[in-house]
């Protein structure tokens, strides 16, 4: 059983009508789930006008998982009160954030909670052995929030808060996180540089032609953490054939060498060949190959236990066909 978590409280997080990373992203998701079959249940959102093209017959349905707000032990194991404080301050008064493009409403703190939150649902439900994997379409999203800054539209870093708290509520020794985002995760890297026990393995495209402008196979990590962090960067017009090399070669053999006991996944879909804010070529089928890759590394590693969160994915289209995808090869 793969679990789906999500909540039309996303909708409520404001980010304006010209930003990138906005509401209707979660409704193409909800859309799409349900027209390729995944789900039963009603759309909770007025649905766009988007064709997604057809769909293959679903061989297994979703289990939806409500989340839950983050408990704020879980948030300060990644980032310091300060910062907590801070964003709660700013979406209390409008802002600003140091981070212009970084944008909050007065709800956006308790969202932010939220998306951490169902993170740490899946996380659960997993361990519990409610559903075998599990997918959290949230937003805002989180891999470049760094443990002090909130920046690239991330409040909170969900997916390091996650691999944190299957450490310090499930006792889980050694967490593989990796991030297919077409933007490489600073925050993530930030969070764990030092630390030995989180694997962080990101593809993303080179930093030199592409926000946020970190992620150099130098960076390595730091300390006890060196060699724990592996960065791959892509060059502009990389294919589905480029990412699936880089799979086979450099994150399957390290991911092998590692032996995490749950892999995380940083999914964000603006790698796709239609997405505006990036030069990466890749498809839905690039996105499943890569899917199905790691599926098969951690069946072999940890039992089959992956939680998924969403990241970036700007064009609604691509976003909704690319996130069934993944869930299609994220079954049992």
């Amino acid at each position: 059983m793969i679990g789906f978590c999500t909540s039309p409280d996303f909708f409520r997080h404001q980010t304006g009508p010209a930003h990138p990373e906005q509401p209707d992203r979660l409704r193409a998701i909800f859309q799409a789930v349900r027209a390729a079959g995944l789900i039963d249940s009603p759309n909770p959102l007025p649905p766009l006008d988007i064709d997604f093209g057809p769909f293959p017959p679903a061989a297994f349905k979703l289990r939806e998982l409500k989340p839950r707000a983050a408990e704020l032990d879980a948030i300060v194991a990644i980032h310091p009160q300060s910062h907590i404080e801070n964003i709660r301050k700013a979406c209390r008064t409008g802002g600003p954030l140091e981070d212009a493009d970084t944008v909050v409403c007065p709800e956006s703190f308790n969202i932010a909670l939220l998306a951490a939150g169902a993170g740490l649902t899946c996380c659960d439900a997993v361990m519990t052995g409610q559903v075998r994997r599990a997918f959290a379409a949230v937003r805002p999203p989180g891999h470049h929030a760094e443990p002090a800054a909130a920046m690239g539209f991330c409040l909170f870093a969900n997916v390091a808060i996650a691999a944190r708290y299957l450490q310090n509520r499930h006792n889980l020794a050694r967490i593989a996180i990796v991030d297919f985002d077409v933007h490489h995760g600073n925050g993530t890297q930030a969070a764990f540089e030092s630390d030995p026990s989180v694997l962080f393995i990101s593809l993303h495209q080179h930093p030199g032609t592409c926000y946020p402008g970190t992620g150099y196979d130098t960076e390595t990590g730091t300390g006890p953490g060196t060699g724990f962090t592996l960065n791959i960067p892509m060059l502009p017009h990389s294919q589905d054939a480029d990412y699936m090399q880089a799979m086979h070669e450099k994150v399957l053999p390290r991911l092998d060498e590692f032996k995490p006991d749950f892999l995380l996944l940083s999914a964000g879909f603006d790698a796709h060949r239609d997405d505006p804010l990036a030069s990466i070529r890749l498809t839905e089928d690039g996105f499943g190959d890569m899917t199905r890759a790691l599926v098969s590394s951690a069946e072999k590693l940890c039992d089959g236990r992956i939680v998924s969160m969403l990241e970036g994915g700007y064009n609604l289209p691509a976003l909704g066909r690319s996130v069934v995808r993944h869930l299609m090869e994220m079954r049992d």
